[in-house]
């Protein structure tokens, strides 16, 4: 690319977000944030910053929650889809994989896979299946078991192989590590990594695990109290004093928040 070539569009963008619960309540303010074309960026956060609002922001799922983006825009591929049915979301290329409520509890591995793909071709359903086995060999053995019968594991690998049958162009996957085993952990975030390179699939990670998520994003945004207080590449930010004080594992004592990081200033802009 030459210098003065422009830079690329983002394929999703959020700028100066506010949502607003039951008209009330307000959960994320001025959220800006880029998502380029094949990149793993994360949304870091404790639990309440307002991790999962920016998910069912993008994905249109607000609505369930008696909840709006009531200032701001969202961007996917140059439309604009805030506020938007989940059905349009998920129809223009984005897929989420919930928190909670991954699978159909009540029918087998091979039924919940089989459901974002029911309009698809036999052709091209197997043509997916056989990918998304090739990622998670370990379903392949699971088809015909109740999704309900399923290790926590076992089901977030099912909700992200199913949301692949999508063959969606963004994949949002919100706390990938919530309850699991780190040996679970790091096979899924050793699949999600793999499954970027093989297919330059874009991936949205929201997750309290900075480990986890550094490990193999590009980009990342730490969010507290509902706005953005950090932002930067994921190498710049695991050598951060104040991710590794308070995010790492390395601190120096106890900690409410990341405000108490004695180097955290709100009016600054840390990679701006």
């Amino acid at each position: 690319m030459s210098a003065d070539a422009p830079p690329r569009a983002p394929i999703l963008a959020l700028d100066a977000i506010e949502v607003v619960y039951k008209r009330a309540i307000t959960a994320v303010q001025g959220i800006s944030m880029e998502v380029h074309k094949g990149q793993i960026v994360a949304i870091l956060g404790t639990n309440g910053a307002g991790k999962t609002t920016i998910l069912r922001a993008i994905s249109g799922f607000l609505g369930l929650d008696d909840a709006r983006v009531t200032e701001g825009r969202i961007f996917f591929k140059g439309a604009r889809i805030e506020n938007a049915r989940p059905d349009r979301v998920a129809r223009a290329g984005l897929a989420l994989v919930p928190e909670r409520e991954k699978v159909f509890q009540n029918l087998t591995v091979a039924e919940n896979l089989v459901i974002p793909v029911s309009s698809a071709s036999t052709a091209e359903r197997r043509h997916r299946e056989d990918f998304v086995m090739a990622c998670f060999p370990r379903l392949s053995r699971l088809l015909g078991r109740t999704a309900g019968l399923l290790s926590g594991g076992e089901r977030q690998m099912l909700a992200i192989a199913a949301a692949l049958m999508a063959h969606p162009d963004v994949l949002l996957i919100d706390e990938l590590s919530l309850g699991l085993a780190p040996v679970v952990v790091g096979e899924l975030a050793e699949t999600i990594a793999c499954i970027r390179r093989d297919l330059g699939l874009t991936i949205v990670l929201v997750e309290q695990s900075a480990p986890v998520a550094l490990g193999i994003a590009d980009y990342g945004y730490v969010i507290e109290n509902g706005r953005i207080v950090l932002d930067g590449t994921a190498e710049r930010l695991r050598d951060h004093a104040d991710i590794k004080d308070f995010y790492l594992g390395q601190t120096r004592g106890d900690r409410r928040s990341y405000r108490d990081v004695k180097q955290y200033r709100r009016s600054r802009r840390w990679y701006g």
